[in-house]
């Protein structure tokens, strides 16, 4: 079964995909992966950290109309968020999305303690791929999910990550063959 999407979205999707290589955006297989995920598992709160020009973004909240759900954007850079913004609306889910700008670690620092996701999508800089996730737990569901891009085409700037993940005892983890790779981890968490 293919994703039904209107006809202003798939243009602007293949658009976007256009651009692929300079907004950093992730392949459809990956996009089609993660809007999967938020519907099975019936994701009503995500964080996306790295919102680029919105292409995962529309993956996410097409996939967040069907759960009822809102999505909680961070990009750093403010043309790019700007850009994204204007997706979103052209796309008509700007109503379920909360666009912020600056750096996801400070932002993250500033969430409140009842700030909480069901899922989080992870493709920033892959550098602080292990602060994110240090600084995202306190704000995960107990049975939370996170998704990580480009786990394999930069796999020595996430290896970080990767331990970290690995030495929690809360997550169980498997990297998917994904075009750039993608780090799929569920937390089984009673707290």
């Amino acid at each position: 079964m293919k994703i039904l999407m209107d006809e202003v979205t798939s243009n602007i999707m293949t658009e976007l995909e256009k651009t692929q290589k300079s907004f950093w955006n992730i392949p459809r297989e990956t996009g089609i992966m993660i809007n999967m995920f938020i519907k099975m598992m019936n994701a009503k709160s995500v964080l996306e950290i790295g919102t680029s020009n919105g292409y995962s973004g529309l993956w996410i909240a097409k996939a967040l109309k069907e759960t009822g759900g809102h999505l909680t954007t961070i990009e750093f850079y403010e043309k790019r968020q700007c850009v994204a913004i204007e997706n979103f609306k052209i796309c008509g889910v700007f109503d379920i999305i909360t666009p912020i700008q600056g750096s996801a670690c400070d932002i993250i620092e500033r969430f409140s303690e009842e700030e909480k996701f069901d899922f989080v999508f992870i493709d920033a800089n892959k550098r602080e791929y292990v602060k994110y996730f240090e600084l995202i737990k306190p704000h995960l569901t107990p049975k939370a999910f996170i998704a990580a891009d480009n786990i394999i085409s930069h796999a020595e700037k996430v290896q970080t990550f990767i331990d970290a993940v690995d030495r929690d005892d809360e997550f169980q983890y498997e990297i998917l063959k994904l075009p750039g790779g993608l780090l799929t981890a569920y937390r089984n968490s009673k707290s």
